[in-house]
C-alpha cells in the first residue's frame, strides 16, 4: 500500500502569529509522527505574509529535534538561490545531528515573486541552466565522491559523516521529472499546485530513470497532493473553504496575509467568477469522509504510478487539522503510538 507523509507550509491562521503557527507545526509533527506518518516535509516560500517561516533548513532542525523517528525534509530548497556548497553543509549538519532522518528535496523554482527573487540573488549571476550540476555536486560533497579535475575536489562539506541525506528533485513540471531520470534521484510532483501534466510527468520519471551510485537503484517517485477529511461529508467540505479563498487569492493574484477561518471564507463576497475558479481548484483536492479521502488516494497513487504521497491540509482549526490526519492514518491502518 502506498505510504503517507506530510507537507506543511506552515500558514499562519487567522487570529493569530507566526509564533504561534510555529509552535503548531511543532506539535503537529509530533503527533503526525505518533500516528505513523513516514515524512514531514516543510517547504520554502519568501515573503508571504500567510507564512510563518522562509528558512526550511533552521525549521527542520527545530523539528527534528522535537521527534525521534519520522523523517523530516525541505519540500524543498530552491536551489537556484544558492550554493551548492553551503546546501550541502548545511544538511550534511541536519544529517550528522538526526542520522537518517533528513531528507533534501531540491527544486528550481523561485519560491516568491520577482522583488524576492531579487533580493536573494543580489549581485550574484544566476544561471538555471546549471541546476542538474548543482544536484551533482552536492551529491558528490555528500559520499565524497567529487570527480577528478572538479574545481572542488578536494572540499570537504563538514561535518563528514558515513551517511546522507535522501535527495529528491522536485517539481510540477515534465523537465524536472526529465532531470530527476537522467540525474538518478528520487523524485517528487507538487499535485497540490493544479499544475495538470503530473501522470505524464511520473511516467515518464519512472520509465526513463537511469540508476547512477550512489543514489536509489530504481525509480522512486511520490506527490503531494491536498486532502481534508472530517468525520462527515458536510463538516470536510467546510473545513476546506478556508483553503479555498486562500488559493483563490494566490490565483486572482490577492495576498492573504492569514489562512482564513471558516467563518471569514463562508462570509467572503465571492463574484461568480470567483466560483468558478473555487470550482476548478477543487477538482484537484481531496475533501470528505475517511473511506472517501482513503479511496481517492488509493487512485491518484495508482494515476501516478508513484509510492508515496505526502498530504497537505491547509486547515484553520488546530484541532481539525490535527484530526484529519489522524482520520487518515486510521483509515489506512497505520501504527498508532
Amino acid at each position: 500500500m502506498v505510504k503517507l507523509g506530510v507537507l506543511d507550509q506552515v500558514f499562519i491562521s487567522e487570529g493569530q502569529i507566526a509564533t504561534e503557527a510555529l509552535q503548531q507545526s511543532t506539535r503537529l509533527v509530533q503527533m503526525t509522527e505518533a500516528f505513523g506518518y513516514s515524512r514531514f516535509w516543510v517547504s520554502e516560500h519568501h515573503s508571504m505574509r500567510a507564512l510563518a517561516f522562509s528558512s526550511p533548513e533552521v525549521l527542520i532542525a527545530h523539528l527534528a529535534a522535537a521527534t525521534s523517528r519520522i523523517r523530516v525534509g525541505s519540500g524543498g530548497i530552491m536551489l537556484p538561490h544558492y550554493s551548492a556548497y553551503k546546501v550541502a553543509e548545511n544538511f550534511r549538519l541536519l544529517e550528522a545531528l538526526h542520522p537518517g532522518r533528513i531528507d533534501l528535496g531540491l527544486g528550481r523554482a523561485p519560491g516568491g515573486m520577482p522583488l524576492a527573487t531579487r533580493a536573494l540573488q543580489q549581485d550574484k549571476h544566476v544561471d538555471v541552466s546549471k541546476y542538474p550540476q548543482q544536484v551533482l555536486d552536492i551529491v558528490g560533497y555528500f559520499h565524497e565522491t567529487m570527480p577528478a579535475g572538479h574545481p572542488f575536489e578536494k572540499l570537504i562539506a563538514s561535518p563528514s559523516v558515513s551517511t546522507a541525506p535522501e535527495i529528491w528533485l522536485l517539481g510540477s513540471s515534465d523537465e524536472s521529472a526529465r532531470i530527476a531520470a537522467q540525474l538518478g534521484t528520487s523524485y517528487g510532483f507538487a499535485e497540490f499546485f493544479g499544475t495538470p501534466g503530473g501522470e505524464q510527468a511520473t511516467r515518464y520519471y519512472n520509465e526513463h530513470f537511469q540508476a547512477r551510485p550512489p543514489l536509489v537503484s530504481h525509480p522512486r517517485s511520490m506527490i503531494a497532493t491536498l486532502a481534508i477529511c472530517a468525520e462527515t461529508e458536510e463538516e470536510a467540505n467546510q473545513l476546506a473553504t478556508s483553503s479555498d479563498l486562500l488559493f483563490l487569492g494566490i490565483r486572482t493574484g490577492i495576498e492573504m496575509e492569514f489562512l482564513p477561518s471558516v467563518q471569514t471564507a463562508t462570509d467572503y463576497p465571492y463574484r461568480e467568477l470567483d466560483l468558478l475558479h473555487i470550482q476548478q481548484i477543487r477538482q484537484r483536492r481531496i475533501i470528505g469522509t475517511p473511506d472517501q479521502v482513503k479511496e481517492k488516494l488509493l487512485q491518484i497513487g495508482e494515476d501516478y504510478q508513484v509510492e508515496e504521497i505526502l498530504i497537505n491540509s491547509p486547515i484553520h482549526d488546530e484541532k481539525a487539522r490535527v484530526r484529519s490526519y489522524e482520520l487518515i492514518a486510521e483509515a489506512f491502518g497505520m501504527t498508532s503510538n
